[in-house]
């Protein structure tokens, strides 16, 4: 395989180290993305006329329910068999060597975890807080965390992980860090963009299209096509994350994505088939 054309890749993962600390990439996407999902989802809550200070008790949910879901779910649906061995693994940073336990960081967190944390998270904040339906809330929670999306998908390209299988279209790119020798699909820069045009979408159903955005699961309806069907297809060419996925027809993203491409379909026919449903001044 021709490798002419192709992009070398040796991103450094640590943006810089102080010491013992050091400040990875990964971390910094992850943490901007919610600065910046905040700063949007209070402007939201601001434009329909909504308390804005509902919006800082909405992302403690959110949160603690994506490290927290987001952990489980990798936990559960890709490292069971070594994890019920590790209990202690589960949420400490830490991982067993050769002269006992030593701080490596979480070493695995799964976006459909995370997915299923916030739903849970919703919930409970609608039930107290909003006293709205869970898909009130949903509706526009779900227009920042696109971008977040979009901005964590960034952090594992300087990561160097969660790439395609090898490709020989020019943007390829080989993972020298890795130790790849051949072009690889940059899957998660393909996620990325999608994201991205999720997330441009979103935004303007709400402020462009307001007979849709007050039609409840509209916006969450689209997020999950959007989202997760865009998974489900990129996951055919992207390599496996776990060895246990080699012999499946589809592998463990895909299955998990599909109820949610079922449920955007449903929310959609639901929302447009029901009248609006309208709080706030807007």
């Amino acid at each position: 395989m021709s490798t002419l054309l192709a992009i070398h890749w040796n991103a450094s993962p640590e943006l810089f180290s102080l010491g013992p600390i050091s400040v990875r990439w990964y971390g910094l996407m992850f943490a901007l993305g919610f600065l910046f999902g905040f700063y949007i989802l209070t402007r939201m809550f601001i434009y329909e006329g909504s308390k804005p200070e509902w919006v800082e008790t909405l992302f403690v949910y959110v949160i603690i329910a994506t490290i927290v879901g987001a952990r489980l779910g990798h936990v559960i649906f890709y490292g069971w068999e070594y994890y019920s061995n590790h209990l202690i693994e589960i949420f400490l940073p830490i991982a067993k060597g050769d002269n006992g336990y030593k701080f490596v960081g979480f070493q695995g967190l799964a976006s459909h975890g995370g997915a299923f944390g916030i739903i849970v998270a919703v919930w409970l904040y609608s039930k107290k807080i909003t006293r709205r339906p869970v898909l009130w809330t949903l509706d526009r929670l779900v227009v920042p965390i696109a971008l977040v999306g979009a901005m964590i998908r960034t952090g594992n390209l300087f990561n160097s992980e969660i790439y395609g299988v090898a490709t020989n279209l020019p943007w390829g790119f080989i993972f020298d860090r890795n130790h790849e020798t051949v072009p690889k699909h940059p899957t998660m820069i393909y996620e990325t963009l999608c994201y991205l045009i999720s997330f441009g979408l979103l935004m303007y159903f709400y402020y462009k299209k307001k007979d849709l955005k007050d039609r409840t699961g509209f916006l969450t309806g689209i997020f999950f096509i959007g989202i997760f069907l865009t998974r489900f297809l990129i996951e055919f060419i992207k390599e496996n994350q776990e060895a246990f996925e080699a012999g499946m027809a589809l592998n463990m993203g895909q299955i998990l994505s599909i109820p949610f491409v079922l449920a955007g379909i449903w929310l959609i026919y639901h929302a447009l088939t029901h009248p609006p449903l309208i709080y706030g001044n807007k």
